[in-house]
């Protein structure tokens, strides 16, 4: 270990150089880094092609470990559980990936994810970086203000969130109702995803929101990964 972290401060680049090939490429790199810490100027692997999604599932599914456990979620109550295989997570993220395309999300939109520590939050970030869309993620304690104001700095174009939220002691945070009075002043959304995590009774314009499960209901399971630049 001290010898690696030797080469990663003297020799870096050739250091990272060495890491990088334990992922997937589409294409390499030209160039390994590229800074100006003066102007705040960073670049890695400048001219290589990949696809996050894919590295995270895909690549171990094809080295034989479908079946091996990829996601442990417990729940605020330890009795509440969920386990999801690498095939079965793999199904999860190109289902939701196509919901996404189906709700007009394009490669390059934004998606902002205003949930707790939930399955859904990872297979949602997942689908995103497999469909080339940027994921803007909120901590799920945030105000409505602060939700309001990321979503339009961003201009996200999808919202996924869920009803309520369970913290600790606290029960029924009311994640959807802040999300309904961010987005009243959020001109870029135009959808509203919401997971049905706690089954509490929340508010739903059938303009505008959708349930989680409905929106992946009879979507297909498959979806090629976008080819990405490295930066």
């Amino acid at each position: 270990i001290l010898v690696l972290y030797e080469k990663s401060i003297n020799k870096p680049n050739e250091f990272w150089q060495e890491q990088a090939k334990r992922i997937t490429w589409y294409e390499s790199w030209n160039t390994v880094s590229d800074h100006d810490f003066i102007n705040g100027s960073i670049e890695w692997f400048k001219g290589g092609k990949l696809n996050a999604s894919y590295n995270c599932i895909d690549r171990h599914i094809e080295n034989g470990y479908g079946e091996d456990i990829a996601i442990i979620w417990e729940g605020n109550n330890p009795n509440q559980s969920r386990k999801f295989t690498y095939n079965e997570l793999l199904k999860e993220v190109c289902q939701f990936s196509n919901a996404l395309k189906d709700l007009g999300v394009k490669k390059g939109d934004r998606v902002c994810l205003y949930m707790q520590m939930i399955p859904e939050l990872a297979i949602a970030l997942l689908a995103c970086a497999r469909i080339g869309a940027v994921h803007s993620v909120v901590f799920g304690a945030f105000s409505s203000e602060s939700l309001r104001d990321r979503i339009n700095d961003s201009k996200c174009k999808i919202l996924v969130t869920q009803d309520t939220g369970v913290r600790g002691k606290k029960q029924n945070i009311n994640m959807k109702s802040n999300a309904d009075s961010a987005v009243c002043d959020t001109p870029s959304i135009e959808q509203v995803i919401v997971v049905r995590r706690t089954g509490e009774p929340v508010a739903m314009d059938a303009h505008r929101d959708i349930w989680w499960h409905e929106a992946i209901s009879g979507v297909q399971f498959e979806c090629k990964p976008e080819v990405m630049d490295s930066e």
